[in-house]
């Protein structure tokens, strides 16, 4: 009798046309999931797009737009925005909001990533205003805003390298050599 072949239909390494992988990195720092759609893994895109966005936004309204900031002066040095740039165009305002705010300049949106003013420890100064008004969601809004950015980086990832499986090892299908076939 032959042997039957393993059914076709099984989940395992899929060839994916990555396209230019440089442009789907950059698309998807961008816009997360964008570089999934340049590459037609729409189920994916669309995915990426809802869980790290809605994240993102969420922390951001929980925090009322102030626990996305960008400030490296002596007092603030604002850690959390490296892992929060990582969502890219909706985290680059606060970029643009710190260096209007660094020029003297008035700042856009208002109040809206706009780093704290007077952070001296010798005063008391807007942040601690806004970790009082706020209590814990300020907080919890910076996690939720870091997570999404951290998500993101994985999501870069995956854009550039393709989905990542384990190939199986081609002997695994067939008997150790010390075992004998029935019938022979």
């Amino acid at each position: 009798m032959a042997a039957e072949k393993p059914p076709t239909d099984h989940y395992g390494p899929v060839d994916v046309d990555l396209k230019d992988r440089t442009t789907a990195v950059v698309l998807a720092w961008l816009w997360p999931g964008a570089g999934h759609l340049y590459q037609g893994r729409y189920a994916k895109a669309i995915l990426f797009m809802v869980c790290i966005l809605g994240t993102f936004f969420f922390g951001l309204h929980m925090g009322n737009g102030h626990v996305v900031y960008a400030s490296w002066n002596k007092y603030d040095r604002r850690l959390p925005y490296l892992c929060q740039i990582g969502v890219g165009l909706p985290a680059l305002p606060a970029l643009v909001q710190a260096v209007q705010v660094s020029r003297g300049k008035d700042t856009f949106f208002k109040s809206f990533m706009v780093p704290p003013k007077n952070v001296d420890p010798d005063n008391r100064d807007e942040l601690a205003k806004w970790n009082e008004k706020l209590s814990y969601k300020f907080d919890l809004g910076t996690v939720f805003t870091m997570i999404a950015g951290l998500l993101n980086v994985l999501v870069i990832y995956d854009a550039g390298c393709g989905p990542v499986f384990v190939v199986p090892d081609a002997r695994a299908d067939k008997p150790p050599p010390d075992e004998k076939e029935p019938g022979k």
